[in-house]
């Protein structure tokens, strides 16, 4: 994916402009905003289906798969130092809107359902080198907690209504996080963070429709790629 290089020769010119740097040391903390970029690794497990029309819906939705559309946002962190390599950031971006794609023996069903994902993450990150230097990498490990709201299914498509037309839900869920990235510090105030995170994230989706209620499960999987701009109070 050619995102994440992208973003980063957006923001070369930061990354040329000011010599020295003294950041991230034991006590700082850093805001940052900045552009986050989800890309989800999807898969649709089995669905399965109970009530009066059950064996129908078992038949239209047998070997089903989704897709999700790759999303922007803007993204919102605080990391504070614990100590000169030990830190913990919380970061939480705006909700971005996920569009699903739901494919079927029978056909596509295109934008099928949509959803806004809200998912803080609290991270705990070392930061390799030292306080003085500009280039800080670093490794993360932390957990996730995401919620969907503002599900919503696409009424002009007939199967989609059959499936889900009474309500459609996403299971709200707790994953970890792994992560890796760098600091620039541009000086001792300014800094950007680009970062390469993965969640393992799955949901149950519930249909209830005329036939009954369907479930299965959603892994949504997303890579996430990160840069954000950084003040250091």
């Amino acid at each position: 994916m050619d995102i994440f290089p992208k973003i980063l020769l957006a923001c070369s010119p930061l990354l040329l402009a000011c010599p020295g740097a003294m950041a991230q040391q034991a006590g700082d903390t850093i805001v940052g905003a900045g552009l986050a970029v989800l890309s989800p690794r999807e898969s649709l497990g089995p669905l399965s289906s109970t009530g009066p029309g059950a064996a129908a819906l078992n038949a239209a939705t047998a070997g089903a798969t989704a897709d999700i559309d790759t999303v922007a946002t803007l993204s919102l962190s605080v990391l504070h130092m614990f100590t000169d390599n030990l830190a913990a950031e919380l970061t939480l971006g705006v909700p971005p809107k996920l569009k699903v794609d739901v494919h079927l023996r029978s056909g596509s069903h295109i934008d099928a359902a949509s959803a806004r994902e809200i998912t803080p993450a609290l991270v705990g990150k070392y930061l390799f080198m030292r306080p003085g230097d500009r280039w800080r990498p670093y490794l993360g490990l932390g957990v996730a907690y995401t919620k969907f709201d503002q599900v919503r299914i696409n009424r002009s498509d007939p199967l989609v209504v059959g499936l889900a037309g009474t309500s459609a839900s996403l299971s709200s869920e707790w994953s970890p996080v792994v992560a890796a990235g760098f600091i620039y510090n541009i000086d001792d105030r300014w800094s950007v963070n680009a970062s390469v995170s993965h969640l393992r994230l799955k949901t149950t989706a519930t249909l209830v429709g005329a036939g009954g209620t369907t479930t299965g499960e959603l892994k949504l999987n997303p890579v996430d790629y990160v840069v954000r701009l950084g003040y250091r109070f």
